[in-house]
């Protein structure tokens, strides 16, 4: 279920609640509005009554159109997040048989049927867009079918002896395709900027080694209980404490977290 999909439907959801709100004030006060009927008044006492009545049961009929139609959304958007990974690997695939330095036929059909399926399989996520009754309507995203078209360019059974130029313009082909589904695929996964975010080049841990006092005086009661106990296997300790003795004069005794 798309993100219009969710939108309309708790639209209307919005505008049914709301009208039904409003209809039941009007029959709640309705005996004292002047000038209504009576038979309209016990019409509206009724029809209040009745909702009240029923208020549980269709709060709780609500809440089960709503949480299926989240569960829908959810499912939807699990299935966008696989296609998506399935076509970032074929993208991979692509350009690794780009840069072979000899293109095999099986290679080519290895790379051929993975960006194949990959436009098969977005069958399971979309329809086609203007598609009818009677009309096949247009493949979602073109992009997919550039980067097979560029890969048709370096068949081996049609062109034997690809040069590097020709191996370049299609992998640029391939990556140009893939820039541009990038940028208008993930819009429906409604993607957030991250809260707390890295964007210096030559990052590093700002964080010094050590730890707290509660968590070395923790460790300093383990090794005293370790201690008092006999090692079955000496040698074992030996080697560990070697190896632990070595990593301190390399400098290099913190362990990387």
């Amino acid at each position: 279920m798309t993100r219009n999909s969710v939108s309309r439907t708790l639209l209307r959801l919005y505008w049914l609640l709301f009208t039904v709100l409003v209809l039941l004030l009007g029959a709640k006060f309705a005996d004292d509005i002047p000038g209504v009927p009576e038979s309209v008044v016990n019409i509206a006492s009724q029809l209040y009554e009745f909702t009240r009545d029923m208020s549980l049961l269709i709060a709780t009929g609500g809440v089960a159109y709503l949480s299926n139609i989240f569960q829908k959304r959810s499912k939807f958007v699990e299935s966008l997040e696989e296609e998506w990974r399935n076509i970032v690997r074929t993208k991979s695939a692509l350009l690794t048989y780009c840069e072979k330095p000899y293109l095999g036929t099986d290679d080519y059909l290895a790379a051929f049927s993975r960006i194949s399926e990959t436009i098969d399989t977005m069958r399971i996520v979309y329809r086609n867009a203007g598609e009818t009754d009677g009309l096949v309507g247009l493949y979602p995203y073109a992009p997919l079918h550039d980067m097979r078209r560029a890969l048709l360019t370096l068949d081996p059974r049609v062109n034997t002896e690809p040069s590097l130029e020709q191996k370049q313009l299609a992998k640029d082909a391939i990556l140009q395709a893939f820039y541009g589904l990038r940028e208008v695929f993930l819009e429906e996964l409604d993607l957030e900027e991250p809260q707390h975010t890295l964007l210096i080049s030559g990052a590093r841990r700002m964080k010094v080694p050590g730890a707290d006092v509660a968590a070395q005086m923790q460790q300093d009661v383990q090794r005293y209980r370790l201690n008092r106990e006999k090692s079955p296997r000496p040698d074992i300790d030996a080697m560990l404490a070697e190896l632990r003795e070595r990593e301190k004069a390399n400098g290099s005794d913190t362990p990387k977290q």
